[in-house]
């Protein structure tokens, strides 16, 4: 995935922080996003790829407790708890709903269990907390408006790590806030995973909070009080310490404020403080003692190497590359630069070298960043013959093996995930280290995975987003085999009120001596919380199709699902027909836009449905050049007939897609998405005399050359200087463009196409450089 690097996360409503609340699993994920990757996952002859948990809202992460709980954050906000794998119906831990803004990349992301629960009876999360630096929560709610505008000024937040204590009922009945920092000014690369050590010490990560379009180091407003000028004054080169280039901000001069962007935290799981030892122990600045590894773009997953103080971390890139980064020893006492925004893979980031920002030259000229442990490019293939698209990345996952019954050649293994292009791959081991010459796909066709760990057994486990689930990989070879689902339904159609019978008796396990569960899903909402019977009756009283599901678990915790689909009375033609008066797929928009919409539904029994029966949604399609594409959902606006939106800045190829679903009093769906294109145009680069190197975003390029951007976005743009031009290789020193401003500057596409000509004068020996 190009830039953003985000995920499509729908917005949930809010509700206070809930203690003590029970109820069942909420509805199916109904993102409605489309991504590249097959529609069903595939794994490697042998494995088996099943739902542990299904009927989740946008899970983001999972923790499995020590006595057998799973417990499941959710973006907006929520914190679910099951009594085990087989448990079919959630209690609701915690609601961090008031607090989390839910927008775009930002939410509740990150989660872990003490490892002495519940003797010590805490549940971490990580979430982007709602309020300024300094400020309270709410401050923007689920959205952003315009003005600031998401990709213009931006909403800022903050992000948040807080421990929560369980009650005797089990569920949370306080939250006490560890660490709040990470000002995000941009609404990707908010915070990430948090993880127990083998040191005992929580460790947490985040991104920068920069944009994601163009080459940021504060000159957008400034909002974080970056270096050297304080909050409202836009930063300009080469002195400029905002925007990304707050992942560097631990080499800041002495007195300078040390920030989490960007970082790798170890702290004490009870007061949020760096751990003695730390590399910045002695420092005067709380931040700064916390650190023990910075210079990322979005560090959203990491994981230990089992048996060693190893942190693996999985940074998103920009452009070009995405890494895996090593800690080789989280005690050592020495912090790691991994070298963004300066580096992305093992090259200078052009976006930022061009900008001649004396941060990223000092870094050049003084050396010290670590390298990358591994990289991948956004244009190549993983694994040659792996089925996983390109054009765009995503790391979203990082974990390692052990104690599986997997094959000999997994051990060891360490796994990692791409949301955008739908796959999981295994890194086997050469000499005892994870190599990439044994790189192999492992699950591929994932509907969008967002964290991989192991679980119970040894096996891995993913969250799937877009399918709303946790899920399984098993190898049936070794002790505990999944069982098979069968579900029957007598009758399995008739007119309302139709009662059913169902039957899952004819379900079986290969293993002997292993009892089967069993939990029903009979309503079709997409809990299995309507009977835990072998076979239980059920009664419809309106006409519809029906899908029941049936999931047994074994006593093992391996499970199964199977469906069975009902008809009562005649619903063929019943779903609610939704229609979008406005706007018409002939509509192309410029950034900053405002584009108003509007729709209705009618439907067969309940005639033409309230706004309140009506939900819309706004997405962006990222395309690579390859045709390839992916979604962002960018915001949902639930129990409205009408509205508007500002067209958001975005990369090109992409486009908006706006969806409006329609539910009737059955609780039967109809949706109708409409397509808008952008309006385009050219970008000339050129210079004076030409073949000059010019940076545009973050790739360089010798004129004379083009781009294809969406009018009215912002793209930044360096003249490099000095440089050597051909064909005789002279050194040339830029003196203006054209047009006026500065040699690194952002400029907004007009609605036509311009020309952006450097001029550059001979250096020579009474005119040096």
């Amino acid at each position: 995935m190009v830039s953003p690097r985000r995920f499509p996360f729908p917005r949930r409503s809010r509700r206070a922080l809930a203690v003590g609340v029970v109820g069942p699993l909420v509805a199916a994920l109904a993102a409605g996003l489309v991504t590249t990757a097959p529609a069903e996952a595939s794994v490697p002859t042998g494995f088996t790829d099943t739902v542990a948990i299904g009927g989740l809202s946008s899970p983001t992460a999972t923790a499995f407790a020590p006595d057998g709980r799973v417990f499941v954050a959710e973006k907006s906000g929520l914190v679910k708890v099951f009594d085990s794998l087989a448990d079919p119906t959630a209690t609701v831990f915690a609601d961090l709903r008031p607090q989390t803004q839910d927008f775009w990349d930002r939410g509740l992301l990150g989660l872990t269990v003490d490892p002495a629960f519940p003797a010590r009876p805490y549940v971490y999360v990580s979430y982007t907390l709602d309020a300024e630096p300094g400020g309270t929560a709410p401050r923007w709610g689920d959205t952003c408006p315009t003005p600031p505008g998401a990709t213009d000024k931006g909403c800022v937040v903050t992000g948040r790590v807080s421990q929560l204590t369980m009650g005797s009922a089990g569920t949370a009945v306080s939250e006490k806030p560890l660490v709040t920092g990470w000002c995000q000014q941009f609404p990707s690369h908010s915070v990430g995973a948090l993880a127990f050590g083998p040191d005992g010490a929580l460790y947490a990560g985040g991104g920068d909070g920069a944009s994601f379009t163009f080459a940021d180091y504060g000159q957008a407003g400034n909002p974080c009080a970056d270096p050297p000028s304080p909050a409202g004054t836009n930063l300009t080169p080469p002195a400029a310490e905002g925007g990304a280039l707050r992942s560097q901000s631990p080499r800041r001069a002495a007195g300078q404020p040390v920030l989490l962007n960007g970082t790798l935290l170890r702290i004490d799981p009870d007061t949020g403080e760096g751990v003695p030892g730390n590399p910045f122990a002695n420092s005067s600045d709380a931040n700064a003692r916390r650190v023990i590894a910075y210079g990322a773009r979005n560090q959203f997953r990491f994981g230990f190497r089992p048996g060693t103080g190893e942190l693996w971390a999985g940074d998103v890139g920009w452009d070009t590359w995405e890494e895996i980064n090593r800690v080789a020893d989280v005690g050592d006492g020495v912090a790691e630069n991994f070298g963004w925004p300066c580096f992305e893979g093992n090259a200078r980031q052009a976006g930022y070298d061009g900008a001649n920002l004396d941060r990223c030259e000092s870094l050049y000229s003084s050396g010290g960043h670590s390298a990358p442990y591994y990289a991948y490019n956004h244009n190549a293939k993983v694994v040659a013959s792996d089925p996983c698209p390109t054009g765009g990345s995503s790391i979203s996952g990082i974990a390692f093996e052990s104690g599986s019954n997997y094959p000999a050649e997994y051990s060891g293994a360490l796994f990692f995930a791409d949301s955008s292009r739908g796959c999981i791959w295994a890194m086997q081991t050469v000499g005892g280290q994870p190599s990439a010459s044994r790189l192999v796909p492992f699950v591929t066709g994932v509907n969008v995975p967002v964290q991989v760990l192991t679980g119970p057994g040894g096996d891995l486990f993913y969250i799937a987003l877009g399918s709303g689930e946790l899920r399984r990989v098993s190898h049936p070879g070794g002790t505990n085999r999944p069982p098979t689902a069968v579900a029957t339904a007598n009758p399995a159609n008739g007119p309302a009120p139709l009662t059913v019978r169902f039957d899952g008796t004819a379900s079986t396990d290969p293993d002997a001596g292993d009892t089967l569960s069993y939990a029903w899903d009979l309503d079709a909402d997409g809990a299995y919380d309507d009977s835990s019977a072998a076979d239980p009756t059920w009664t419809y009283t309106a006409a519809a199709t029906v899908d029941a599901r049936l999931r047994v678990t074994d006593s093992h915790g391996a499970s199964a699902t199977t469906t069975v689909r009902v008809t009562v009375g005649n619903p063929e033609g019943l779903d609610p027909v939704p229609v979008i008066d406005g706007p018409a797929s002939t509509l192309t928009w410029s950034v900053g836009q405002t584009v108003s919409f509007s729709g209705r539904a009618v439907d067969a029994q309940d005639g033409e449905l309230p706004a309140s029966a009506l939900s819309w949604r706004l997405a962006i399609r990222h395309c690579a050049t390859n045709g390839t594409c992916h979604t962002h959902n960018v915001q949902d606006f639930p129990g409205v007939a009408s509205g508007s939106f500002v067209a958001p800045d975005h990369d090109y190829p992409s486009y908006l897609q706006l969806t409006l679903t329609a539910t009737d009093s059955t609780g039967r769906t109809g949706s109708k998405t409409v397509d808008l294109q952008p309006k385009t145009v050219s970008l000339n680069f050129a210079s004076s005399p030409s073949q000059a190197t010019l940076t545009v975003g973050g790739t360089q390029q010798r004129t004379p050359f083009s781009r294809t951007v969406i009018a009215g976005s912002t793209n930044s743009i360096s003249a490099d200087s000095p440089q050597k031009l051909p064909p005789l290789n002279l050194k040339y020193a830029f003196t203006d463009w054209a047009h006026g401003g500065a040699r690194t500057q952002n400029i907004i596409a007009p609605g036509t196409s311009t020309t952006y000509q450097a001029n550059y004068r001979l250096c020579w020996l009474l005119n040096p450089c």
